[in-house]
C-alpha cells in the first residue's frame, strides 16, 4: 500500500518514545510488510535519516538557513522567529512543529503528502542547479512545509537537516527486515554489504533468503570500506599465528572502479572524486587491463617522502585549476585490496587469496608492499621502517579475513606510536574570546551511540592553529542549528581527530566518559560521521587502559 507522510511521522513519533531496541525493531518490522515496492525503500531510507541510498551521489543540498526561511514564510514570520524558537528548544524539529501549528501562509490547494511526494521533491532538490537554483529550491521547500501538518513538519525538517533523532541504526533495521520477510539477519547483512542500500535489500528480502544470497557487488556503486581497530602485534599473533603487515599511510582512502575502460574514483565518504585526481585515475587505469574494484590509499609525495595528510586533502577538495595543482602536489596510489574482478565478487574470499588475485591483476608499481610473517621481531622491524620512511605506522591483518564493508573489527588492526588518537564528530561550538571572538574557539565532540545518536564526550580547545580555527569556522558556519548563549549547536557532519592522555569516568557527559587533556590533531573531512568511535569502543578503550 502507499504510505502517507503523516503515517510515517506517527511511526517516527512512536519510535522516538520507545526505549527498548526489541520494541523498536517490532514497530519497524510490522510497518514494512504492507508497503508497496515504491514506498518500501523510501520508508527505510527515511527512517534511517537518509534521503538517498548510502552509495548514491545525490545530495539534497539545502542548509539550515534555507529550511528556516521556508518555515518562516509558511508560518507568516521571519527567519529570526524560527531561529529564536529553535534556540529556546534546542530541537529544530519540534520548534518547526509548533510554528506550523500557527502557520498563516496556507496553500489554497493544500494536499496530503505521501512518501512518494517527499521522494520526488528530494530528488528535485538534489538535481536543481544553475543561476536560479536557490530560488527554485526555496519554492520546493515552501510547498513542502505548506502542505505539511505540524507533526509532519517535525520530521520533514529533521530529514532535511540530517538528524532524525529516533534512534534507528543499521542493526535495528537489519533485524526488522529479517523479521518482516522471514529471512536471517546474516543474509540481510551480507546482501547489505554488497549492495550498500538497505532499501533495495528489503525489496530483495521479499523474494526470500536465496535471493539475498545472490546479491553481488555492482561497479560504480561504491561500497563502505572495511575499517580497523587499535591493537597489538602480540595479541594478533596469538590468535592467527601469521599476519599480513603493511605500511599505514598518512593519506586518504579511496575506491577505484573500472569497467570497459570507464574509470571512477570514490573517497572514503563514497563521494566521487574522479575529477579532482585525474592523474591518479590515469595511473590506476594503466596499471590493470581488467575490470576491477580496488581499495587503497593515496598519499602526497615530494622527493620520495610522504607529505602530511593535509596535502592530499587539498587535491581532493579541488574543483578548479586541477592541472596546476597536479604539478604542485604529486600523488601516489597504494592498492592493498581487490573486491571485484571481471564480474566476480571477491569479498568473501580470505585476505591472503584476495592478495594473490590483486598481485596477479595489478602492476606492482601501484600495489602496496606487504610482509607475511609470524615473527614479532620481523613485524616490529617493518614498523620501525614505516616510521623512518615518514608513514604513520603499520596495519596488521588476519590472512583469513573476508572483506567486511563498513565493519570496524579485530581482523584489521592499526599499530601507531603511543599517543592515543580518536575520531569524533563536532556537535556544538563555542565562540572564542579576545582576538578569536569572531570565530569558534572550542568544540563539543561526540561519539556514536548504539542507536545511531551522538553522545557528547569531550570539549577540545587546544592544538588549533589560527588557520585550523578559521577552517573549522568556515566548515561549521553553514551547519548551525541553534544558538544558546555562547554555545552554537551544529549538524553532526564535521569529523575531527583528537589526541588524549586517557579516557576517564565522568558524570559531566551523557555517556559517562570524558577525554583527559584532549588536543586537536586534524580535520578528517575524508571520514563520515558514521565512522567515528562508538560509545562501546570508548568503554573498550577505558577497560584496556585500566588493565594496563
Amino acid at each position: 500500500m502507499q504510505m502517507d507522510f503523516l503515517e510515517f511521522s506517527h511511526i517516527c513519533e512512536a519510535l522516538e518514545g520507545t526505549a527498548g531496541r526489541l520494541d523498536m525493531t517490532g514497530i519497524v518490522r510490522d510497518a514494512l510488510s504492507p508497503l508497496d515496492e515504491a514506498d518500501l525503500p523510501l520508508f527505510i531510507h527515511y527512517l534511517m535519516g537518509r534521503p538517498f541510498p548510502d552509495w548514491s551521489q545525490e545530495k539534497i543540498g539545502v542548509g539550515p538557513n534555507s529550511v528556516y526561511d521556508a518555515v518562516a514564510y509558511v508560518a507568516g514570520g521571519d527567519r529570526q522567529v524560527v531561529v529564536s524558537a529553535i534556540n529556546r528548544s534546542g530541537d529544530p524539529g519540534k520548534s518547526v512543529e509548533i510554528l506550523l501549528g500557527k502557520k498563516e501562509q496556507m496553500s489554497f490547494f493544500s494536499e496530503s503528502l505521501t512518501l512518494n511526494d517527499i521522494g520526488r521533491d528530494f530528488t528535485l532538490l538534489a538535481v536543481i542547479g544553475g543561476n536560479k537554483s536557490q530560488r527554485e529550491k526555496d519554492r520546493i521547500l515552501r510547498r513542502l512545509f505548506a502542505n505539511a501538518s505540524p507533526l509532519e513538519g517535525r520530521y520533514l525538517a529533521r530529514l532535511l537537516l540530517g538528524e532524525l533523532r529516533i534512534g534507528i541504526g543499521e542493526g535495528t533495521m537489519r533485524d526488522a527486515i529479517a523479521g518482516a520477510f522471514a529471512v536471517s539477519p546474516a543474509a540481510v547483512e551480507h546482501a547489505y554489504q554488497a549492495a550498500n542500500d538497505l532499501g533495495e535489500v528489503a525489496l530483495i528480502a521479499r523474494k526470500g533468503e536465496d535471493a539475498l544470497n545472490e546479491v553481488h557487488i555492482e561497479p560504480f556503486r561504491p561500497l563502505k570500506m572495511m575499517l580497523a581497530k587499535q591493537g597489538t602485534v602480540t595479541d594478533m599473533l596469538s590468535e592467527t599465528g601469521v599476519l599480513a603487515a603493511e605500511y599505514k599511510y598518512d593519506g586518504t582512502r579511496f575506491q577505484f572502479h573500472k569497467v570497459d575502460g570507464i574509470c571512477r574514483m570514490y573517497s572514503r565518504r563514497l563521494e566521487e572524486v574522479t575529477h579532482a585526481i585525474p592523474d591518479v585515475v590515469a595511473m590506476l587505469d594503466a596499471a590493470t587491463s581488467h575490470d576491477v574494484i580496488l581499495d587503497g590509499e593515496v598519499i602526497a609525495v615530494r622527493d620520495g617522502r610522504p607529505l602530511p595528510f593535509q596535502y592530499v586533502l587539498r587535491r581532493f577538495r579541488r574543483k578548479h585549476d586541477i592541472a596546476s595543482h597536479i604539478k604542485e602536489i604529486a600523488l601516489a596510489p597504494n592498492i592493498f585490496d581487490i573486491l571485484w574482478i571481471d564480474g566476480e565478487t571477491l569479498i568473501d574470499l580470505p585476505f591472503a587469496e584476495r592478495r594473490e588475485r590483486l598481485v596477479a591483476a595489478v602492476s606492482d608499481t601501484c600495489v602496496a608492499p606487504q610482509l607475511m610473517s609470524g615473527d614479532e621481531e620481523e613485524i616490529d622491524a617493518l614498523y620501525r621502517n614505516a616510521l623512518n620512511d615518514g608513514h604513520e605506522g603499520i596495519m596488521i591483518k588476519d590472512p583469513r579475513s573476508p572483506y567486511t564493508p563498513g565493519v570496524r573489527g579485530k581482523l584489521w588492526v592499526k599499530i601507531k606510536p603511543a599517543v592515543d588518537t580518536i575520531d569524533l564528530v563536532v556537535t556544538a561550538a563555542e565562540w572564542g574570546e579576545g582576538k578569536r571572538a569572531h570565530i569558534f574557539g572550542s568544540f563539543l565532540l561526540s561519539c556514536l551511540g548504539e542507536d545511531g545518536s551522538y553522545i557528547p564526550l569531550s570539549k577540545v580547545a587546544t592544538g588549533f592553529s589560527d588557520e585550523a580555527l578559521q577552517e573549522m569556522y568556515v566548515a561549521l558556519s553553514d551547519l548551525v542549528l541553534s544558538e544558546e548563549g555562547k554555545m552554537v549547536h551544529v549538524e553532526p557532519q564535521i569529523v575531527v581527530e583528537v589526541g588524549y592522555a586517557e579516557v576517564q569516568k565522568s558524570p559531566s557527559y551523557a555517556g559517562g566518559f570524558a577525554l583527559r587533556f584532549p588536543r586537536f590533531i586534524r580535520l578528517r573531512d575524508d571520514k563520515s560521521p558514521e565512522e567515528i568511535e562508538s560509545l562501546r569502543m570508548i568503554e573498550e578503550r577505558f577497560l584496556a587502559q585500566s588493565s594496563r
